[in-house]
């Protein structure tokens, strides 16, 4: 669920004071409105270089999140923007961030994109899984399947590789580690599928994409269908939470068609 969006200027007078004493005064700033997952998000230009700045009230319960993103970044692969300090204050849980100031990945059919984020995703796999605690994506997607088992590994995984998640210049950014996790290097490629889907390609098309990913061709067919098949199981749950949400209802559809094009796949195969 997506929680609220302040404006900087709305926020206590002391969480502006407890950010200011690792920035110094903004010459000019700008409130940020795309993602999901803070309460606030801002970029700041500075007299010492500019910043991203996101945070969440300490009492809410995605909070956690925060401690998540500050404890992966070490560990990130070069294109990852770099976390510069965390700190709280005036009940608020704050991280600021290199600025990366590049524009929403486009996943359309053709777009200039694609082949920068395989190369972020092939960065991501090439990345050592730091030994920190981490998720899990068997753990986290046994509710929606029988055979979790499936989806054990040992790779540094995004698993939430959404166009405003990833940042376009010359080079693609992943961002917005939440939700880090511990598992096969064929996820975060079969994530994107979807995302693909999403954006207006074929099944086929968008596994085509995925395949230059080297994880995603290392998947047996069978583990892919089992995964598609769970995916499209969370996303129905997403769904049901929020019905009316189009992007939800697409996203849904989108993971289904990915799940029926597995299942003939599989067919075929057994055939």
């Amino acid at each position: 669920m997506s929680m609220s969006r302040l404006a900087w200027h709305d926020l206590p007078a002391d969480t502006r004071a407890a950010v200011h004493e690792h920035t110094g005064p903004f010459l000019t700033s700008a409130d940020v409105t795309t993602g999901a997952n803070s309460g606030v998000a801002v970029k700041a230009y500075t007299s010492a270089g500019p910043v991203f700045i996101k945070g969440i009230p300490t009492d809410h319960r995605q909070v956690k999140t925060q401690r998540r993103e500050a404890d992966v970044n070490p560990y990130l692969p070069p294109s990852a923007p770099k976390l510069l300090w965390h700190t709280q204050g005036g009940g608020w849980d704050l991280l600021g961030f290199e600025l990366i100031d590049g524009s929403i990945a486009d996943y359309t059919p053709g777009s200039p994109d694609l082949p920068l984020v395989v190369a972020a995703l092939t960065e991501l796999a090439d990345t050592p899984c730091p030994d920190i605690p981490l998720l899990d994506l068997a753990d986290r997607y046994a509710s929606y399947t029988s055979t979790p088992e499936l989806f054990g590994g040992e790779a540094l995984l995004h698993t939430d590789v959404a166009p405003h998640n990833v940042l376009v210049d010359s080079t693609a950014h992943l961002i917005d580690w939440a939700w880090p996790t511990r598992g096969p290097a064929w996820a975060d490629p079969a994530v994107w599928v979807v995302r693909l889907i999403e954006a207006g390609h074929t099944p086929e098309q968008a596994e085509q994409w995925a395949a230059k990913v080297p994880g995603f061709r290392t998947a047996h067919p069978h583990v892919l269908a089992a995964f598609a098949d769970a995916n499209a199981h969370q996303w129905e749950e997403v769904r049901a939470l929020e019905p009316r949400s189009l992007w939800k209802q697409r996203m849904t559809a989108s993971a289904a068609a990915w799940r029926d094009h597995q299942r003939a796949l599989a067919l075929r195969t057994d055939a």
